[in-house]
């Protein structure tokens, strides 16, 4: 069961982080859409699995190449924007959120 302070903590990232993919991912994504769908971060506060929906979906492995490949200057702009609420920055680890292609392909079976 996941403690009060845990939640308030991946709230916490789950909204700069999305700030950050907003203002980054225009010249980062060139023009790709991410967002933060949910963030689960460990007793410890030291791991952060970060959970991504990009869109449009075409080349979506592709992209997060790239932001895996940034993702020590992802942490160095969160820890700008949330240093002085956290003492320790977690490490970031990014994962695709692919419920939204689930419901979509549940959505064209149930129109067919």
């Amino acid at each position: 069961m996941e403690g009060t302070r845990l939640s308030k903590v991946s709230r916490l990232l789950q909204k700069d982080l999305g700030d950050i993919f907003q203002k980054e991912g225009v010249t980062l994504f060139r023009g790709k859409m991410i967002t933060v769908t949910s963030v689960r971060v460990s007793p410890d506060l030291g791991l952060a699995k970060v959970y991504i929906s990009i869109f449009p979906t075409d080349k979506k492995e592709d992209v997060l190449k790239v932001v895996k490949e940034h993702t020590k200057s992802i942490r160095h702009e969160l820890a700008q924007r949330v240093r002085h609420q956290l003492r320790i920055i977690p490490e970031l680890a990014f994962f695709l959120d692919d419920s939204l292609d689930y419901i979509e392909s549940i959505d064209k079976l149930l129109k067919s």
